[in-house]
């Protein structure tokens, strides 16, 4: 393909999501998506689908998020649902086919919504299939019947870059609702097509931002430069760039979709659908807006902030015992990387708010300096713990006199440096300080009194 240029066509999303559950949807198997775990673990006969094994009644946790994404979406929430089955022939399906609310007279979780100015078509739960090898044939049943929502919107998008910006901001409001795992991510099918050139592709299984964007302005490209007049399914190469031909698209009718006799339909009251409505959470919008109104922070960290739930919802607790002001640069810069050194996210670590809260008072109130609150914010891996202090703060001119007697003494060379024009000198002298202070120096007035020693 040439130089891409901005394209634009219809498009459409298909978006599957897995829920945070305990167990699998129709089963007590444990919902588990951890990398690396061994294969085949988390199984029974109802999620690998032996003969005569029944499903049991759909897990109430995964319908009640189902319901809190379809509110968050401005879907209209239906009252009744009606489980399909959807048949296929394929080998991470053990059943035959797919237990799910889609399909052809089906009612869907919630339908007719709107989010951020794109149409939402309907979304709704179903059960997601193992996981197959096709290179080694193996099947891993510890995926089989996982609780996946899926979002389908209206063609409404135009260019990849409208595509990428919207499914940014939906992930980010999903990740507020605590509902979704975060860790694994989404899966997106894509429609493409261009009015009046080609008919409708579906390029499937594409779970990066990147590739999605790539994926759409090749087909894009691909549509106006080709012959497209039959439905296709098509995969993305991200090695190669380009999308391969899987088979022809299906329809509806393909799928054979049928009323699951063993499946009760789900009765939602409408009660239950106000009670979850009252309760949603703030979005990444209203949050953006509190943290710049309410507590005054410039709009650069406040979009730091907000683009994680748990550290905003962390920073406001920690804001209400030691101030806004005071909250921000511990926990947009120092927290932050705490976290990243351990490459951890805040809801993996054991950090207690009594405890971060009294660390940054100690700090607050001079008890020690800021670079040992760092030091001790650091020992906060695995757990926290109550901080305490190790001596007091050392501001005492004639006390820190001494302290750098001992350094000067010890480093001949780094004064002689220092006199000689070179300032990384200076920093080097007021590091050895803060090593023989254990971190205890006041910094702005040990370094006063090195700038006079050193005279």
């Amino acid at each position: 393909m040439g130089k891409q240029q901005i394209l634009e066509g219809m498009i459409g999303l298909e978006i599957h999501t897995y829920l945070v559950t305990k167990e699998k949807l129709f089963c007590k198997c444990k919902s588990s998506r951890e990398k690396g775990q061994k294969e085949n673990i988390y199984v029974c006969p109802i999620c690998t689908g032996q003969p005569g094994a029944k499903p049991m009644m759909p897990n109430e946790e995964a319908v009640k998020q189902a319901v809190r994404i379809g509110l968050m979406l401005n879907c209209k929430i239906n009252n009744q649902l009606i489980w399909k089955r959807k048949h296929y022939s394929w080998p991470d399906l053990p059943k035959g086919y797919q237990n799910t609310l889609s399909g052809a007279g089906a009612i869907p979780v919630g339908e007719n919504g709107n989010f951020l100015g794109i149409k939402i078509g309907s979304m709704h739960l179903e059960e997601d299939p193992a996981s197959w090898n096709p290179k080694s044939g193996e099947v891993d049943y510890n995926r089989s019947g996982l609780p996946l929502v899926e979002i389908v919107t209206e063609p409404d998008f135009s260019t990849a870059e409208e595509v990428i910006d919207w499914l940014k901001k939906l992930t980010l409001s999903l990740s507020y609702l605590k509902a979704v795992d975060s860790n694994a991510g989404i899966k997106v099918d894509v429609n493409v097509s261009i009015p009046k050139k080609s008919e409708r592709v579906e390029v499937k299984n594409l779970s990066s931002i990147e590739s999605i964007g790539k994926a759409i302005n090749y087909e894009l490209e691909r549509q106006m430069n080709e012959s497209c007049k039959q439905k296709e399914t098509r995969r993305y190469d991200d090695s190669k760039g380009k999308t391969i031909l899987m088979r022809s698209k299906e329809d509806a009718e393909d799928y054979r979709f049928i009323s699951d006799p063993d499946l009760k339909s789900i009765n939602i009251d409408k009660k239950y659908i106000q009670e979850l409505e009252e309760s949603m959470p703030e979005g990444p919008e209203e949050k953006l807006s509190k943290l710049i109104k309410k507590y005054k922070i410039d709009k650069k960290n406040a979009e730091i902030l907000s683009k994680n739930i748990d550290i905003v919802e962390f920073f406001e607790k920690v804001a209400e015992s030691v101030g806004a002001d005071f909250a921000l640069s511990w926990v947009s810069i120092e927290l932050l990387r705490f976290l990243n050194y351990n490459k951890k996210k805040l809801h993996e670590v054991e950090i207690d708010l009594e405890h971060f809260v009294e660390l940054l008072n100690l700090v607050k109130s001079d008890k020690i300096t800021p670079l040992k609150g760092k030091e001790m914010l650091n020992k906060f891996y695995p757990k926290s713990f109550m901080p305490k202090i190790e001596g007091e703060k050392i501001s005492d001119e004639k006390e820190l006199e001494k302290i750098i007697k001992i350094v000067i003494s010890k480093n001949s060379k780094a004064v002689s440096d220092y006199k000689n024009g070179e300032k990384n000198a200076f920093n080097f002298l007021m590091g050895e300080i803060m090593k023989e202070s254990k971190k205890m120096a006041d910094f702005v007035v040990a370094r006063k009194v090195l700038e006079r020693m050193l005279k």
